[in-house]
């Protein structure tokens, strides 16, 4: 099925389904309350039309996707444009303009041998803590296994999630006493609360440690039962980017910041953005991470760090690649 669509959209639901979206697409502005559709943007929010209605719709067990070997030309990763970048983050938190930012070093190569599409066939493979996701349009796509929701939504309850904080699975034990990873997950939960605190009544549960296999995160399950109605697309602009992959404060000015930064760094424009279902009334999103873009037969793997006052510029190096490399042995291994 996959292997013959141009365009297509797909991701797994809050309860464990995998619905397929097969184009052409019909785009229009705001949220089609009565028809099923997927919310594609990029990480600015920056199309008009954001949502995306199929003209067919299914629910699929696995994928139908023929696999191949791939063959990938990957270029050296060198640090010096992420570290201009980092020493520009830390004048900045020096300075008092901010607390926090998330630059992104991508990881790109070209395709070699095999079919992109043949990535897909790694979405099979998932375990419960991941949410599938893909988006194809003719060329151009990208697909993931992304641990991060942003906002699932279900007559007036939302609930969402921090996720922030990284370690190696072996350093389990030890990082739950990590006083800069505690401290730049504290920030992701409060901001979370404080964007949400006037539109409902939060519940933020305590702090654990989500396992994804080779990493482990701080992760914070939070619950809002809402006050009144708001918009899907209100919601959206409300909560993206998270505060894990967002500055803080979260301006104007210090989005254009991130942005800027983002597009020094090679960063694909969709990663991190919002990925969205909506189905029956029921609306869930994830955030875009944890995956591979592509045009053509160029492929991009990026991967963000928080960089807060505490952060080192060789650790944050070392978190971006173990990411990464988290990424790469799900896809091309």
């Amino acid at each position: 099925m996959i292997d013959s669509c141009e365009q297509f959209a797909l991701l797994k639901t809050m309860d464990g389904r995998l619905i397929l979206g097969e184009g052409p697409f019909s785009e229009v502005e705001e949220c089609p309350h009565f028809e099923t559709a997927f919310y594609v943007n990029d990480f600015a929010l920056s199309d008009a039309k954001p949502w995306k209605i199929p003209s067919k719709v299914h629910e699929v067990g696995l994928l139908e996707v023929t696999e191949e070997e791939l063959e990938i030309d990957w270029e050296e990763m060198t640090p010096k444009g992420f570290a201009e970048v980092f020493a520009e983050i830390n004048q900045a938190i020096a300075g008092g303009e901010i607390e926090k930012s998330v630059p992104v070093a991508t990881e790109k190569g070209v395709l070699k041998k095999g079919s992109v599409k043949s990535l897909l066939a790694s979405l099979n493979r998932v375990g419960d803590a991941f949410y599938p996701y893909a988006w194809v349009d003719g060329e151009k796509g990208f697909c993931g296994l992304t641990p991060e929701v942003l906002f699932n939504l279900r007559k007036g309850r939302l609930n969402t999630m921090a996720l922030a904080g990284t370690a190696k699975s072996e350093e389990r034990d030890v990082f739950q006493y990590d006083e800069k990873e505690i401290r730049e997950h504290a920030f992701v939960a409060q901001t979370l609360v404080s964007k949400l605190s006037d539109v409902g009544m939060v519940t933020r549960s305590e702090r654990c440690i989500m396992d994804l296999g080779s990493l482990v995160h701080f992760h914070t399950p939070i619950e809002v039962f809402l006050y009144g109605d708001y918009s899907i697309d209100e919601l959206v602009k409300r909560l993206h980017p998270t505060p894990a992959l967002g500055p803080l404060p979260r301006t104007q000015e210090t989005m254009q910041q991130l942005i800027n930064w983002r597009d020094r760094l090679d960063c694909p424009a969709k990663f991190g953005a919002p990925f969205g279902l909506l189905e029956n009334g029921v609306f869930h999103s994830v955030v875009a991470i944890r995956g591979v873009h592509w045009d053509g037969d160029e492929i991009s793997v990026p991967s963000g760090c928080g960089v807060i006052e505490a952060s080192r510029l060789t650790n944050e190096w070392r978190e971006l690649g173990l990411k990464r490399e988290a990424v790469k042995r799900r896809f091309f291994s």
